[in-house]
């Protein structure tokens, strides 16, 4: 039987915490990037466009992660078509972040006061100077806070991926523990992991609502 010390226990779980760090990234880009068209669609003028969008984030709100996780890496496998675990993972989440920064953003946009958009419509901007110059920098502010503290879901998120079989921080911690049979030490060591990589992304998001004070300057 193989002796394994602490060290080679941690090593192997920071190993592995890269790629929870690697898809979180990866999941939080792609989805800001595919959010940010389904907010504009959710708020723009075209009825399609609002009905697409509510529909999107209504499917992807209203159902859980590990099913979509589910859906994309055996779906397409119906198809004939051979997914890896990593891409299905990245996709999967992807859509489910996009789907909340979405709706997030929305009511960021929806919290500018009224006036705003009557004041810049009266010096005659369009609809896109209007997003541009005067509601957007606003939204923006009060966005910060809450876009902050949703990426410690988004990291979180990923330890449903092991499911399929991603080798990330929470799949190493059960391979390691199959290996060594000390549960408890790895499992404490991966919570530990997880909390070192989720804090300061809770404390970030409360420091910044509290410097940008956004609910008194918006009232």
């Amino acid at each position: 039987m193989i002796e394994f010390t602490t060290w080679d226990i941690l090593r192997n779980l920071l190993l592995a915490t890269r790629w929870t760090i690697v898809l979180s990234l990866v999941s939080f880009v792609g989805g800001g990037l595919v959010g940010l068209a389904i907010l504009f669609m959710r708020i723009g003028r075209t009825r399609f466009g609002r009905l697409a969008s509510r529909g999107y984030i209504e499917l992807f709100q209203g159902t859980p992660l590990l099913m979509q996780l589910f859906l994309a890496f055996f779906g397409l496998g119906l198809f004939g078509i051979d997914v890896p675990a990593w891409l299905a993972a990245g996709l999967a989440l992807v859509l489910w972040t996009a789907a909340f920064l979405a709706e997030i953003w929305r009511g960021c946009v929806e919290a500018i006061a009224k006036g705003q958009w009557e004041a810049s419509a009266s010096l005659g901007m369009g609809y896109l100077q209007q997003m541009r110059y005067v509601i957007l920098p606003q939204a923006l502010r009060i966005a910060v806070p809450p876009t902050v503290g949703f990426s410690v879901q988004v990291v979180k998120g990923t330890a449903l991926t092991s499911i399929i079989g991603f080798v990330e921080l929470s799949k190493a911690g059960t391979v390691v523990t199959n290996a060594t049979f000390l549960p408890f030490t790895v499992y404490g060591m991966v919570a530990l992991i997880y909390f070192a990589l989720c804090w300061p992304l809770s404390k970030s998001s409360q420091i910044l609502e509290n410097r940008l004070n956004v609910a008194h300057r918006n009232h």
